[in-house]
C-alpha cells in the first residue's frame, strides 16, 4: 500500500511517539520527544504553524521555531527530523476503527442528528448513487426513530428502493436499554 508523503511522516512519528513519551516520564521537565524541521499545524489562531514541537509525557510543552524548541532538549530526548513534511493534530481514542473508516469512508452515511426521515432517505439515495457495486452502503453512527420528526423508521421497501444492486446495512441506536437504566 502506498501512502501520501505527508501521511508517511505522521505514521513514522507515531511509532516512535510512545517510546518518546516513556523516556519523557523518566526525565521530569525535559521533553521526551521533539519533532522539528516541519510544517506543524497547531490550531492556534495566533500561531497556526510551527517548525517544531516538544512533547513531555502526553502533553505538548512547546511549539514554535526550531531554534526555540530545540533548546529544551535533553540528552535522552528523541528527535525526529520531519524533512519539511506536514504534521496535523490527531485524536487519541480507546476504541477506533481508523482502518475501516479510511477504507470505507466514501461508502458510509451518518444519520445521527438528521431531524427528518425524508432528509435521511434523500441522503441514502444520494449515497447509493455514489457507491460502486458490489459494495454496501453503511448507515453508521447510531440513529433512532425518536430523532426524526415522523417518529418512525424507514420501511425495508423504502431502504431498498434507491437501487436493488447496492445492499444497505444500518446500525440503529436502541433506546430500550437506556430507558431501562433511567427507570432504576
Amino acid at each position: 500500500m502506498r501512502f501520501h508523503p505527508d501521511c508517511r511522516a505522521v505514521l513514522a512519528g507515531l511509532g516512535t511517539f510512545a517510546a518518546g513519551l516513556r523516556r519523557a516520564a523518566a526525565q521530569d521537565g525535559i521533553p521526551g520527544l521533539i519533532l522539528f524541521n516541519g510544517k506543524i499545524t497547531t490550531l492556534d489562531r495566533q500561531n497556526p504553524e510551527a517548525q517544531a514541537i516538544a512533547i513531555r509525557r502526553d502533553r505538548f510543552v512547546a511549539a514554535g521555531t526550531e531554534q526555540k524548541v530545540m533548546r529544551l532538549a535533553g540528552s535522552g530526548t528523541r528527535r525526529i527530523d520531519l524533512n519539511g513534511r506536514h504534521v496535523i493534530p490527531g485524536l487519541i481514542g480507546r476504541h477506533m476503527h481508523i482502518i475501516r473508516s479510511g477504507l470505507n469512508y466514501n461508502m458510509e452515511l451518518r444519520w445521527d442528528g438528521v431531524r427528518s426521515l425524508a432528509d435521511a432517505m434523500r441522503m441514502l439515495k444520494e449515497q447509493v448513487a455514489r457507491t460502486p457495486a458490489p459494495q454496501w452502503v453503511r448507515v453508521v453512527g447510531g440513529f433512532t426513530e425518536h430523532q426524526f420528526a415522523e417518529k418512525r423508521l424507514p420501511t425495508l421497501e423504502k431502504i431498498n428502493a434507491p437501487n436493488a444492486d447496492i445492499a444497505v446495512g444500518m446500525r440503529r441506536l436502541r433506546l430500550q436499554a437506556i430507558n431501562s437504566i433511567l427507570q432504576l
